[in-house]
């Protein structure tokens, strides 16, 4: 990846940003390779895959999973083909039948790698083309049909063409639809990946331990734990607990962070959102660099002092 990739990356999910969308998640397969074991159920990161899929389009209006209902992190509507398991154009009709939004989000529920940013690029490569869809293509350039977004009187019509002509829409393959739509594609390996197989469980679950990812990926699991929609800066808050470790003791540094949610939370303001964490974590910082300058003066802070004149001698 060039220095240039992630500018034009967050560029088009910029883009986006104002295009407001509904999403459909297909989340009832049989997953034969998996040993038909509850895939949308499977922890990556300690995150059911569909809680991951469902975090990635937290912003739609409207999120229809199209599977037998089970909890999950956020709401959502349910759906069900009809009969269940009658593949994915079948469970396709479904949800679409619950969204109203112009342009539709569509996705398979086992995505590990898939976030906000790249649902966004899909929306603006959507709209920018003038297509009927955009999809991602895979690190061997194959087209992911089910991490794409659309539009939806495109979807419509071409789902009602095939239910005309073949009777329903039951064990009909998807490119019977995507091929007939005019669609432009967005190079992803990374977010297109899917877990087809126990190895591609494996590998998900080695990817985000690497150095780079594990950070993002663990607040991100305790903030869905929680129930927390928040986005802080995590650097100043690392920052913070690095200068209190420093300056006053490595215990002060985890309950430092502790308390500057806390005093966040009961800011003034009542907003409680990323600006109250950052000037709570401001003040608790200087603080620790008041503490460490204190500290390191206290040898020329009375030269003369006398033995055991401290206010604990006795």
């Amino acid at each position: 990846m060039t220095a240039e990739e992630p500018t034009r990356a967050q560029g088009a999910a910029d883009a986006g940003q104002d295009v407001a969308y509904d999403a459909v998640v297909l989340a009832g397969g049989a997953a034969r390779r998996l040993g038909g074991v509850d895939k949308p159920g499977v922890r990556v990161g300690g995150r059911a895959l569909l809680d991951r899929v469902l975090a990635a389009c937290a912003d739609a209006r409207t999120t229809v999973v199209v599977a037998d209902p089970r909890p999950t992190a956020r709401p959502v509507t349910w759906a069900r083909e009809d009969p269940p398991g009658g593949g994915p154009l079948a469970a396709l009709d479904a949800g679409i039948r619950h969204t109203t939004a112009e342009s539709v989000v569509v996705l398979s529920a086992d995505l590990p790698f898939l976030d906000e940013g790249t649902v966004r690029r899909l929306l603006a490569a959507l709209h920018t083309a003038g297509a009927d869809g955009a999809l991602l293509t895979d690190a061997d350039g194959r087209d992911q049909p089910l991490v794409a977004a659309y539009r939806a009187t495109a979807l419509r019509r071409g789902l009602a063409a095939l239910a005309q002509e073949h009777g329903g829409l039951t064990g009909l393959p998807l490119r019977r639809l995507t091929g007939a739509l005019d669609l432009t594609r967005v190079p992803d390996p990374v977010a297109s990946f899917d877990c087809d197989t126990w190895d591609d469980i494996a590998t998900a679950r080695a990817r985000i331990r690497e150095h780079g990812h594990v950070l993002d990926e663990w607040i991100s699991a305790v903030k869905d734990e929680l129930g927390i929609d928040l986005d802080v800066d995590t650097k100043l808050l690392l920052d913070l607990a690095r200068d209190a470790a420093h300056g006053v003791a490595r215990p002060a540094a985890p309950l430092t962070t502790f308390l500057v949610g806390y005093a966040a939370a009961q800011a003034k303001s009542g907003s409680g959102g990323p600006e109250a964490v950052a000037e709570a974590a401001r003040k608790a910082a200087a603080l620790a660099l008041r503490w460490a300058d204190e500290s390191a003066a206290k040898s020329d802070a009375a030269p003369d002092a006398t033995p055991g004149t401290r206010p604990d001698a006795g």
